[in-house]
Protein backbone atom coordinates (compact mmCIF):
# COMPACT_ATOMS: atom_id res chain seq x y z
CA UNK A 1 0.00 0.00 0.00
CA UNK A 2 1.33 3.36 -0.92
CA UNK A 3 2.39 5.85 2.28
CA UNK A 4 0.17 8.30 0.80
CA UNK A 5 -3.24 8.76 -1.17
CA UNK A 6 -3.47 10.31 -4.35
CA UNK A 7 -7.33 12.05 -4.05
CA UNK A 8 -7.59 11.05 -7.09
CA UNK A 9 -7.61 7.60 -6.33
CA UNK A 10 -10.41 8.09 -3.73
CA UNK A 11 -13.78 6.40 -4.11
CA UNK A 12 -16.71 6.43 -1.30
CA UNK A 13 -17.44 2.45 -1.80
CA UNK A 14 -14.09 1.89 -1.22
CA UNK A 15 -14.07 4.32 1.89
CA UNK A 16 -17.02 2.50 3.06
CA UNK A 17 -15.05 -0.99 2.70
CA UNK A 18 -12.19 0.05 4.73
CA UNK A 19 -9.91 1.73 2.77
CA UNK A 20 -8.97 4.21 5.25
CA UNK A 21 -8.98 1.91 8.27
CA UNK A 22 -5.42 2.06 9.86
CA UNK A 23 -4.51 5.44 7.88
CA UNK A 24 -2.84 8.31 9.52
CA UNK A 25 -4.84 11.88 7.62
CA UNK A 26 -4.38 15.05 9.50
CA UNK A 27 -6.92 17.54 9.44
CA UNK A 28 -5.99 21.43 9.57
CA UNK A 29 -8.35 23.68 11.48
CA UNK A 30 -10.42 22.34 14.73
CA UNK A 31 -13.85 24.91 14.21
CA UNK A 32 -16.87 23.52 11.65
CA UNK A 33 -15.26 21.98 8.68
CA UNK A 34 -12.60 20.53 10.60
CA UNK A 35 -14.60 18.91 13.01
CA UNK A 36 -17.02 17.35 10.31
CA UNK A 37 -14.14 15.84 8.79
CA UNK A 38 -11.87 14.18 11.41
CA UNK A 39 -15.31 12.78 12.50
CA UNK A 40 -15.60 11.31 8.86
CA UNK A 41 -12.48 10.45 8.76
CA UNK A 42 -12.32 8.85 12.21
CA UNK A 43 -15.49 7.13 11.10
CA UNK A 44 -13.97 5.64 8.36
CA UNK A 45 -11.27 3.61 10.43
CA UNK A 46 -8.66 6.68 9.63
CA UNK A 47 -5.63 7.44 12.29
CA UNK A 48 -6.46 11.25 12.57
CA UNK A 49 -4.69 13.89 13.98
CA UNK A 50 -6.13 17.17 14.22
CA UNK A 51 -4.11 20.83 14.58
CA UNK A 52 -4.82 24.00 15.24
CA UNK A 53 -3.00 26.99 16.03
CA UNK A 54 -5.29 28.07 19.09
CA UNK A 55 -4.28 26.65 22.27
CA UNK A 56 -5.87 23.23 23.73
CA UNK A 57 -8.18 25.31 26.51
CA UNK A 58 -9.78 27.14 23.84
CA UNK A 59 -10.82 24.33 21.79
CA UNK A 60 -12.88 21.75 24.68
CA UNK A 61 -16.01 22.47 22.96
CA UNK A 62 -14.40 21.09 19.15
CA UNK A 63 -13.42 18.50 21.05
CA UNK A 64 -16.55 17.57 22.82
CA UNK A 65 -17.86 17.48 19.28
CA UNK A 66 -15.83 14.51 18.62
CA UNK A 67 -18.02 12.32 20.66
CA UNK A 68 -15.68 10.26 22.16
CA UNK A 69 -14.19 9.39 18.73
CA UNK A 70 -9.87 8.73 18.75
CA UNK A 71 -7.82 11.13 17.53
CA UNK A 72 -4.74 13.13 18.52
CA UNK A 73 -4.83 17.27 19.08
CA UNK A 74 -1.86 18.93 18.47
CA UNK A 75 -2.59 22.58 19.58
CA UNK A 76 -1.05 25.20 20.62
CA UNK A 77 1.15 28.42 19.03
CA UNK A 78 4.30 26.09 20.45
CA UNK A 79 3.24 23.04 17.90
CA UNK A 80 4.78 23.22 14.62
CA UNK A 81 2.63 22.45 11.91
CA UNK A 82 4.58 20.33 9.48
CA UNK A 83 5.41 18.25 12.39
CA UNK A 84 2.02 17.26 12.26
CA UNK A 85 1.75 15.83 8.66
CA UNK A 86 5.24 14.23 8.77
CA UNK A 87 3.38 11.05 8.74
CA UNK A 88 0.17 11.42 7.27
CA UNK A 89 -0.76 9.92 3.83
CA UNK A 90 -3.63 12.87 3.38
CA UNK A 91 -3.63 16.85 4.90
CA UNK A 92 -7.51 17.57 4.98
CA UNK A 93 -7.80 21.85 5.18
CA UNK A 94 -10.72 23.66 6.17
CA UNK A 95 -11.21 26.32 3.77
CA UNK A 96 -9.72 28.87 5.80
CA UNK A 97 -6.24 27.78 5.69
CA UNK A 98 -5.05 27.85 2.37
CA UNK A 99 -1.33 27.99 1.26
CA UNK A 100 -2.31 31.23 -1.25
CA UNK A 101 -4.64 33.12 1.23
CA UNK A 102 -2.60 36.11 3.40
CA UNK A 103 -4.94 35.58 6.14
CA UNK A 104 -3.08 31.67 6.67
CA UNK A 105 -1.00 32.44 9.64
CA UNK A 106 2.44 33.21 7.89
CA UNK A 107 4.47 30.16 9.35
CA UNK A 108 1.34 27.46 8.47
CA UNK A 109 0.93 29.03 5.00
CA UNK A 110 5.15 29.05 4.18
CA UNK A 111 5.13 25.32 5.35
CA UNK A 112 1.65 24.52 3.16
CA UNK A 113 3.66 26.12 0.27
CA UNK A 114 6.71 23.78 0.56
CA UNK A 115 4.16 21.12 0.51
CA UNK A 116 2.24 21.47 -2.57
CA UNK A 117 5.43 22.56 -4.24
CA UNK A 118 7.09 19.12 -3.48
CA UNK A 119 3.87 17.52 -4.46
CA UNK A 120 2.97 19.20 -7.49
CA UNK A 121 7.01 18.53 -8.30
CA UNK A 122 6.29 15.08 -8.54
CA UNK A 123 7.15 13.65 -4.77
CA UNK A 124 4.83 11.20 -3.42
CA UNK A 125 6.54 10.66 -0.56
CA UNK A 126 4.41 13.99 0.97
CA UNK A 127 0.60 14.15 1.30
CA UNK A 128 -1.79 15.55 -0.68
CA UNK A 129 -3.56 18.42 0.03
CA UNK A 130 -7.35 18.22 -0.54
CA UNK A 131 -10.11 20.81 1.38
CA UNK A 132 -13.25 19.72 3.26
CA UNK A 133 -15.49 20.92 0.57
CA UNK A 134 -13.30 19.29 -2.49
CA UNK A 135 -13.62 16.03 -0.44
CA UNK A 136 -17.08 16.27 -0.58
CA UNK A 137 -17.45 16.79 -4.33
CA UNK A 138 -14.63 14.24 -5.28
CA UNK A 139 -16.91 11.65 -3.58
CA UNK A 140 -20.33 12.59 -3.90
CA UNK A 141 -22.47 10.35 -5.59
CA UNK A 142 -25.51 12.58 -5.71
CA UNK A 143 -26.30 15.28 -8.50
CA UNK A 144 -25.24 18.84 -6.41
CA UNK A 145 -26.01 22.77 -7.14
CA UNK A 146 -23.05 25.10 -5.88
CA UNK A 147 -24.72 28.22 -5.14
CA UNK A 148 -22.50 31.32 -5.04
CA UNK A 149 -22.51 35.40 -5.07
CA UNK A 150 -21.40 38.26 -3.64
CA UNK A 151 -24.93 38.60 -1.45
CA UNK A 152 -28.06 36.51 -1.25
CA UNK A 153 -26.04 32.93 -1.16
CA UNK A 154 -27.22 31.91 1.93
CA UNK A 155 -31.59 33.28 0.86
CA UNK A 156 -30.60 31.39 -2.20
CA UNK A 157 -29.42 28.12 -1.29
CA UNK A 158 -31.98 27.88 1.27
CA UNK A 159 -35.23 28.86 -0.62
CA UNK A 160 -33.53 26.54 -3.44
CA UNK A 161 -33.08 23.88 -1.52
CA UNK A 162 -36.65 23.84 0.05
CA UNK A 163 -37.86 23.64 -3.87
CA UNK A 164 -35.63 20.74 -4.45
CA UNK A 165 -37.80 19.59 -1.58
CA UNK A 166 -41.29 19.40 -3.34
CA UNK A 167 -40.17 16.56 -5.36
CA UNK A 168 -40.56 13.92 -2.64
CA UNK A 169 -38.80 11.14 -5.56
CA UNK A 170 -35.69 13.10 -4.94
CA UNK A 171 -34.76 13.81 -1.08
CA UNK A 172 -32.93 17.23 -0.58
CA UNK A 173 -30.24 18.36 1.05
CA UNK A 174 -28.39 21.78 2.39
CA UNK A 175 -25.25 22.40 3.96
CA UNK A 176 -21.59 23.73 3.02
CA UNK A 177 -20.75 27.91 3.93
CA UNK A 178 -24.57 27.75 5.19
CA UNK A 179 -23.05 26.45 8.23
CA UNK A 180 -23.21 22.48 7.59
CA UNK A 181 -20.66 21.23 6.40
CA UNK A 182 -21.64 18.34 3.89
CA UNK A 183 -19.19 15.85 4.34
CA UNK A 184 -20.51 13.89 7.19
CA UNK A 185 -23.52 13.48 4.55
CA UNK A 186 -21.62 11.33 2.49
CA UNK A 187 -22.69 7.94 3.52
CA UNK A 188 -26.52 8.62 3.48
CA UNK A 189 -26.20 10.19 -0.34
CA UNK A 190 -27.63 8.44 -3.36
CA UNK A 191 -28.05 9.51 -6.82
CA UNK A 192 -31.37 10.09 -6.19
CA UNK A 193 -30.61 12.69 -3.59
CA UNK A 194 -30.12 16.25 -4.89
CA UNK A 195 -27.36 18.56 -2.72
CA UNK A 196 -27.46 22.38 -2.62
CA UNK A 197 -24.23 23.40 -1.53
CA UNK A 198 -23.57 27.14 -0.62
CA UNK A 199 -19.73 28.25 -1.56
CA UNK A 200 -17.85 31.22 -0.91
CA UNK A 201 -14.82 32.92 -1.79
CA UNK A 202 -13.08 30.88 0.58
CA UNK A 203 -13.94 27.46 -0.29
CA UNK A 204 -14.05 27.99 -4.36
CA UNK A 205 -10.42 28.47 -4.66
CA UNK A 206 -9.50 25.03 -3.05
CA UNK A 207 -11.97 23.34 -5.08
CA UNK A 208 -10.83 20.83 -7.89
CA UNK A 209 -14.46 19.63 -8.52
CA UNK A 210 -17.17 21.55 -9.90
CA UNK A 211 -21.04 21.08 -9.07
CA UNK A 212 -23.79 19.85 -11.59
CA UNK A 213 -25.36 23.14 -11.38
CA UNK A 214 -23.42 26.46 -10.27
CA UNK A 215 -26.29 29.27 -9.56
CA UNK A 216 -24.75 32.80 -9.38
CA UNK A 217 -26.65 35.69 -7.52
CA UNK A 218 -23.86 38.61 -8.34
CA UNK A 219 -20.61 39.88 -7.90
CA UNK A 220 -19.25 43.06 -6.44
CA UNK A 221 -16.64 43.72 -4.10
CA UNK A 222 -15.80 41.63 -0.83
CA UNK A 223 -13.28 40.08 1.03
CA UNK A 224 -10.73 42.31 -0.46
CA UNK A 225 -8.48 42.00 2.97
CA UNK A 226 -7.91 38.28 1.66
CA UNK A 227 -7.82 38.70 -1.85
CA UNK A 228 -5.73 41.82 -2.78
CA UNK A 229 -7.86 43.53 -5.55
CA UNK A 230 -11.05 43.19 -6.66
CA UNK A 231 -9.99 41.49 -10.50
CA UNK A 232 -8.40 39.03 -8.01
CA UNK A 233 -11.76 38.21 -5.93
CA UNK A 234 -13.79 38.07 -9.22
CA UNK A 235 -10.98 35.46 -10.25
CA UNK A 236 -12.07 33.14 -7.52
CA UNK A 237 -15.85 34.09 -7.67
CA UNK A 238 -15.76 32.63 -11.56
CA UNK A 239 -13.94 29.37 -10.21
CA UNK A 240 -17.47 27.80 -9.88
CA UNK A 241 -18.05 28.77 -13.42
CA UNK A 242 -15.09 26.94 -14.63
CA UNK A 243 -15.90 23.49 -13.04
CA UNK A 244 -19.18 23.04 -13.63
CA UNK A 245 -20.48 19.88 -15.28
CA UNK A 246 -20.74 20.55 -18.58
CA UNK A 247 -23.57 18.09 -18.89
CA UNK A 248 -25.22 20.39 -15.93
CA UNK A 249 -25.65 24.22 -16.17
CA UNK A 250 -24.95 27.76 -15.04
CA UNK A 251 -27.87 29.70 -13.35
CA UNK A 252 -26.45 33.13 -14.36
CA UNK A 253 -28.49 36.96 -13.17
CA UNK A 254 -28.59 38.88 -16.72
CA UNK A 255 -28.44 42.31 -15.09
CA UNK A 256 -24.86 41.73 -13.60
CA UNK A 257 -22.56 42.14 -16.11
CA UNK A 258 -19.62 39.92 -14.67
CA UNK A 259 -22.12 37.42 -14.15
CA UNK A 260 -23.62 37.55 -17.48
CA UNK A 261 -20.22 37.16 -19.05
CA UNK A 262 -19.97 33.83 -17.78
CA UNK A 263 -22.70 32.65 -20.29
CA UNK A 264 -20.02 32.69 -22.87
CA UNK A 265 -17.61 30.44 -20.95
CA UNK A 266 -19.08 27.25 -22.95
CA UNK A 267 -18.88 25.50 -20.23
CA UNK A 268 -22.15 24.39 -19.71
CA UNK A 269 -26.03 25.51 -21.63
CA UNK A 270 -26.95 28.69 -19.29
CA UNK A 271 -30.38 30.03 -17.78
CA UNK A 272 -30.09 33.96 -17.37
CA UNK A 273 -32.80 35.02 -14.86
CA UNK A 274 -33.74 38.87 -14.84
CA UNK A 275 -36.21 40.81 -12.93
CA UNK A 276 -38.04 41.53 -16.18
CA UNK A 277 -39.25 39.59 -18.96
CA UNK A 278 -37.50 36.85 -19.71
CA UNK A 279 -34.96 35.98 -22.02
CA UNK A 280 -35.22 32.84 -24.05
CA UNK A 281 -34.22 29.82 -22.00
CA UNK A 282 -34.76 31.65 -18.91
CA UNK A 283 -37.11 33.27 -16.26
CA UNK A 284 -38.29 36.56 -15.16
CA UNK A 285 -40.87 38.78 -14.42
CA UNK A 286 -44.28 39.18 -16.75
CA UNK A 287 -47.56 41.52 -15.40
CA UNK A 288 -46.63 41.02 -11.75
CA UNK A 289 -45.95 36.73 -12.51
CA UNK A 290 -42.82 34.63 -12.12
CA UNK A 291 -42.91 33.39 -15.90
CA UNK A 292 -40.01 30.60 -17.76
CA UNK A 293 -39.66 31.01 -21.10
CA UNK A 294 -38.38 27.52 -22.37
CA UNK A 295 -36.59 26.72 -20.04
CA UNK A 296 -35.05 23.58 -20.71
CA UNK A 297 -34.57 20.63 -18.34
CA UNK A 298 -31.23 18.68 -16.92
CA UNK A 299 -30.32 15.37 -18.61
CA UNK A 300 -30.04 13.61 -15.69
CA UNK A 301 -34.14 15.22 -15.19
CA UNK A 302 -35.32 13.92 -18.58
CA UNK A 303 -34.51 16.60 -20.99
CA UNK A 304 -37.49 18.64 -22.75
CA UNK A 305 -38.87 21.37 -21.60
CA UNK A 306 -39.73 22.07 -17.66
CA UNK A 307 -43.33 21.89 -17.39
CA UNK A 308 -45.06 25.98 -16.44
CA UNK A 309 -48.63 27.27 -16.31
CA UNK A 310 -50.24 28.95 -19.26
CA UNK A 311 -47.90 31.90 -20.35
CA UNK A 312 -44.73 30.25 -18.84
CA UNK A 313 -46.34 30.93 -15.42
CA UNK A 314 -45.40 29.75 -12.38
CA UNK A 315 -45.87 32.24 -9.19
CA UNK A 316 -47.26 35.94 -8.78
CA UNK A 317 -44.05 38.04 -7.28
CA UNK A 318 -46.66 39.00 -4.43
CA UNK A 319 -47.38 35.63 -2.89
CA UNK A 320 -43.35 35.67 -2.18
CA UNK A 321 -42.93 35.55 1.72
CA UNK A 322 -39.40 37.18 1.79
CA UNK A 323 -39.14 41.19 1.49
CA UNK A 324 -37.05 43.79 -0.70
CA UNK A 325 -37.33 43.49 -4.71
CA UNK A 326 -33.75 41.98 -4.94
CA UNK A 327 -35.14 38.38 -2.72
CA UNK A 328 -37.49 38.27 -5.84
CA UNK A 329 -34.25 38.29 -7.74
CA UNK A 330 -32.67 35.14 -5.53
CA UNK A 331 -36.55 33.69 -5.64
CA UNK A 332 -35.97 33.90 -9.26
CA UNK A 333 -32.26 32.34 -9.51
CA UNK A 334 -33.73 29.26 -7.39
CA UNK A 335 -37.13 29.03 -9.10
CA UNK A 336 -34.60 28.73 -12.34
CA UNK A 337 -32.50 25.53 -10.69
CA UNK A 338 -35.65 24.03 -9.48
CA UNK A 339 -37.04 24.23 -13.18
CA UNK A 340 -33.63 22.57 -14.76
CA UNK A 341 -34.41 19.71 -12.03
CA UNK A 342 -38.31 19.23 -13.47
CA UNK A 343 -39.92 20.29 -10.21
CA UNK A 344 -43.71 21.06 -10.72
CA UNK A 345 -44.61 24.31 -10.81
CA UNK A 346 -47.51 23.89 -8.36
CA UNK A 347 -45.01 22.61 -6.00
CA UNK A 348 -42.44 24.95 -6.46
CA UNK A 349 -45.57 28.07 -5.70
CA UNK A 350 -46.27 26.18 -2.79
CA UNK A 351 -42.78 25.77 -1.39
CA UNK A 352 -41.95 29.20 -2.39
CA UNK A 353 -44.93 31.22 -0.83
CA UNK A 354 -44.02 29.41 2.14
CA UNK A 355 -40.17 29.92 2.40
CA UNK A 356 -39.87 33.17 5.18
CA UNK A 357 -36.57 33.81 4.59
CA UNK A 358 -33.25 32.48 6.79
CA UNK A 359 -32.20 33.72 10.44
CA UNK A 360 -29.71 36.97 10.08
CA UNK A 361 -30.89 37.19 6.51
CA UNK A 362 -33.37 40.29 7.03
CA UNK A 363 -35.04 38.32 9.57
CA UNK A 364 -38.10 40.15 11.43
CA UNK A 365 -37.44 39.42 15.06
CA UNK A 366 -40.42 41.01 16.49
CA UNK A 367 -43.21 43.76 16.10
CA UNK A 368 -43.75 45.28 19.62
CA UNK A 369 -44.76 49.46 20.03
CA UNK A 370 -45.06 50.35 16.63
CA UNK A 371 -41.46 49.25 15.69
CA UNK A 372 -40.58 46.01 13.68
CA UNK A 373 -37.19 44.73 14.54
CA UNK A 374 -34.99 43.14 11.51
CA UNK A 375 -31.99 41.23 12.30
CA UNK A 376 -29.30 41.36 8.80
CA UNK A 377 -26.30 40.76 10.47
CA UNK A 378 -25.28 38.96 7.77
CA UNK A 379 -25.21 42.56 5.79
CA UNK A 380 -21.49 42.81 6.43
CA UNK A 381 -20.94 44.38 2.68
CA UNK A 382 -22.55 47.48 0.88
CA UNK A 383 -24.78 46.25 -1.84
CA UNK A 384 -26.53 43.84 1.06
CA UNK A 385 -27.30 46.57 3.65
CA UNK A 386 -28.39 48.87 0.87
CA UNK A 387 -30.39 46.21 -0.32
CA UNK A 388 -31.83 46.09 3.34
CA UNK A 389 -32.22 49.82 3.24
CA UNK A 390 -34.80 49.13 0.18
CA UNK A 391 -36.48 46.44 1.74
CA UNK A 392 -38.46 48.26 4.51
CA UNK A 393 -40.64 51.77 3.81
CA UNK A 394 -39.87 54.68 5.74
CA UNK A 395 -38.79 55.43 8.72
CA UNK A 396 -35.97 53.10 9.52
CA UNK A 397 -33.46 53.18 11.60
CA UNK A 398 -30.08 51.66 10.82
CA UNK A 399 -27.81 49.96 13.22
CA UNK A 400 -24.44 49.26 12.07
CA UNK A 401 -20.63 49.30 12.70
CA UNK A 402 -18.66 46.57 13.49
CA UNK A 403 -14.66 45.55 12.17
CA UNK A 404 -14.02 47.45 8.86
CA UNK A 405 -13.65 45.17 5.53
CA UNK A 406 -11.60 47.60 3.34
CA UNK A 407 -14.07 48.13 0.82
CA UNK A 408 -15.80 51.15 -0.31
CA UNK A 409 -18.15 52.87 1.65
CA UNK A 410 -19.44 55.87 0.03
CA UNK A 411 -22.18 54.47 -2.42
CA UNK A 412 -23.84 52.88 1.07
CA UNK A 413 -23.48 56.54 2.79
CA UNK A 414 -25.20 58.16 -0.02
CA UNK A 415 -28.29 55.28 -0.04
CA UNK A 416 -28.30 55.44 3.78
CA UNK A 417 -28.42 59.51 3.52
CA UNK A 418 -31.55 59.20 1.27
CA UNK A 419 -33.59 56.05 2.95
CA UNK A 420 -32.99 55.98 6.70
CA UNK A 421 -33.93 58.67 9.21
CA UNK A 422 -31.09 58.03 11.87
CA UNK A 423 -28.11 55.40 12.12
CA UNK A 424 -27.44 54.21 15.69
CA UNK A 425 -23.41 53.28 15.33
CA UNK A 426 -21.45 50.46 17.28
CA UNK A 427 -17.77 49.03 17.44
CA UNK A 428 -14.58 49.45 15.74
CA UNK A 429 -15.92 51.37 12.45
CA UNK A 430 -17.99 53.53 14.53
CA UNK A 431 -16.09 56.79 13.59
CA UNK A 432 -15.58 56.26 9.95
CA UNK A 433 -19.15 55.49 9.72
CA UNK A 434 -20.16 58.79 11.07
CA UNK A 435 -18.18 60.77 8.81
CA UNK A 436 -18.96 59.30 5.90
CA UNK A 437 -22.69 59.29 6.89
CA UNK A 438 -22.65 62.84 8.24
CA UNK A 439 -21.12 63.92 4.80
CA UNK A 440 -23.74 62.10 2.75
CA UNK A 441 -26.71 64.19 4.45
CA UNK A 442 -27.67 62.06 7.35
CA UNK A 443 -28.95 64.46 9.87
CA UNK A 444 -29.23 61.86 12.71
CA UNK A 445 -26.30 59.93 13.92
CA UNK A 446 -25.79 58.71 17.65
CA UNK A 447 -23.07 56.08 18.97
CA UNK A 448 -23.90 53.65 21.10
CA UNK A 449 -20.89 51.33 23.21
CA UNK A 450 -23.10 48.21 23.14
CA UNK A 451 -25.64 46.47 20.65
CA UNK A 452 -27.94 46.69 23.77
CA UNK A 453 -27.85 50.40 23.89
CA UNK A 454 -27.86 50.79 20.44
CA UNK A 455 -31.03 48.53 20.47
CA UNK A 456 -32.78 51.00 22.65
CA UNK A 457 -31.74 54.07 21.29
CA UNK A 458 -32.87 53.05 18.08
CA UNK A 459 -36.51 51.89 18.71
CA UNK A 460 -36.48 55.43 20.38
CA UNK A 461 -36.02 57.01 17.58
CA UNK A 462 -38.20 55.14 14.97
CA UNK A 463 -41.17 55.82 17.55
CA UNK A 464 -40.76 59.30 17.33
CA UNK A 465 -40.54 59.42 13.59
CA UNK A 466 -42.86 57.29 13.54
CA UNK A 467 -45.24 59.93 15.56
CA UNK A 468 -43.75 62.41 13.38
CA UNK A 469 -45.00 61.50 10.16
CA UNK A 470 -47.75 59.09 11.20
CA UNK A 471 -48.45 57.94 7.60
CA UNK A 472 -45.77 56.20 6.84
CA UNK A 473 -44.59 52.66 7.09
CA UNK A 474 -48.29 51.13 7.66
CA UNK A 475 -48.66 48.23 9.16
CA UNK A 476 -51.58 45.70 10.43
CA UNK A 477 -51.99 47.97 14.16
CA UNK A 478 -51.13 51.32 12.45
CA UNK A 479 -47.93 53.12 11.23
CA UNK A 480 -44.49 50.90 11.79
CA UNK A 481 -40.89 52.16 12.17
CA UNK A 482 -38.16 49.46 11.27
CA UNK A 483 -35.05 49.41 13.25
CA UNK A 484 -32.37 47.86 11.39
CA UNK A 485 -29.51 45.68 12.03
CA UNK A 486 -27.49 45.68 8.96
CA UNK A 487 -23.79 46.32 10.01
CA UNK A 488 -21.83 46.76 6.93
CA UNK A 489 -19.10 45.57 9.09
CA UNK A 490 -17.71 42.16 10.16
CA UNK A 491 -18.33 40.70 13.87
CA UNK A 492 -14.89 40.13 14.82
CA UNK A 493 -14.46 43.31 16.81
CA UNK A 494 -17.53 42.47 19.54
CA UNK A 495 -18.45 39.05 18.18
CA UNK A 496 -16.97 35.44 17.67
CA UNK A 497 -19.11 35.48 14.06
CA UNK A 498 -22.15 37.14 12.64
CA UNK A 499 -24.54 34.77 14.14
CA UNK A 500 -23.32 35.45 17.24
CA UNK A 501 -24.07 39.01 16.73
CA UNK A 502 -27.41 38.51 15.21
CA UNK A 503 -28.35 36.76 18.21
CA UNK A 504 -27.40 39.26 20.26
CA UNK A 505 -29.91 41.42 19.02
CA UNK A 506 -32.35 39.26 19.04
CA UNK A 507 -31.77 39.03 23.00
CA UNK A 508 -30.93 42.59 23.17
CA UNK A 509 -34.70 43.17 21.28
CA UNK A 510 -36.41 40.67 23.30
CA UNK A 511 -35.41 42.06 26.71
CA UNK A 512 -36.20 45.28 25.04
CA UNK A 513 -39.68 44.77 24.15
CA UNK A 514 -40.19 42.57 27.69
CA UNK A 515 -39.89 45.88 29.80
CA UNK A 516 -41.87 47.92 27.34
CA UNK A 517 -44.57 45.43 27.69
CA UNK A 518 -44.63 44.14 30.77
CA UNK A 519 -47.84 44.98 32.96
CA UNK A 520 -48.05 47.73 35.25
CA UNK A 521 -49.42 47.02 38.95
CA UNK A 522 -52.76 48.11 39.64
CA UNK A 523 -54.13 49.19 42.71
CA UNK A 524 -55.29 46.22 44.65
CA UNK A 525 -52.24 43.84 43.23
CA UNK A 526 -53.73 43.16 39.55
CA UNK A 527 -51.83 43.77 36.78
CA UNK A 528 -52.48 46.37 33.99
CA UNK A 529 -53.00 45.64 30.14
CA UNK A 530 -49.62 45.53 28.02
CA UNK A 531 -49.75 46.52 24.51
CA UNK A 532 -49.55 43.26 22.40
CA UNK A 533 -46.43 41.87 20.58
CA UNK A 534 -46.10 39.58 17.65
CA UNK A 535 -42.75 37.39 17.65
CA UNK A 536 -41.75 36.38 14.39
Amino acid sequence: MARTIDPDDLRLDDLRAGSLAGRPVTVLGFARSGIAAARFLADRGARVTVYDGRPASALADATAALDGRPFDLRAGPNVDPASTWHDAALVVTSPSINPDYPTTEPRLRAQLQALVRARAGGDRTVPALVSEPDLFLRLCPAPTVGVTGTKGKTTTSSLLAALLAGDPVHPAVLGGNIGTPLIERLPELTPEHRVVIELSELQLPTLSRGTTVAVYTNVTADHLDRHGSLAAYRRVKRRLAELVDPDGALVLNAEDPVVAAYAGLGTAPSLLYRLDRPIAGGVGLVDGWIVAAGVQRLPLAGDGPAAVGPGGRIMPVGELAIPGRHNVGNALAAIGAALLFGVAPDAIRRAAAAFTGVEHRLETVAVANGVRYVNDSQGTQPDAVIAALHAFPPPVVLVAGGRDKGVDLAPLARIVAERAVAAVLIGESAPALERLFGEAGLARIERASSLEAAVEAAASIARAAVEARGEAGTGPAGPIGTVLLSPAATSFDMFVDYAARGRAFKAAVRGLVERETKPAAAPGGAGGGGEERAWA
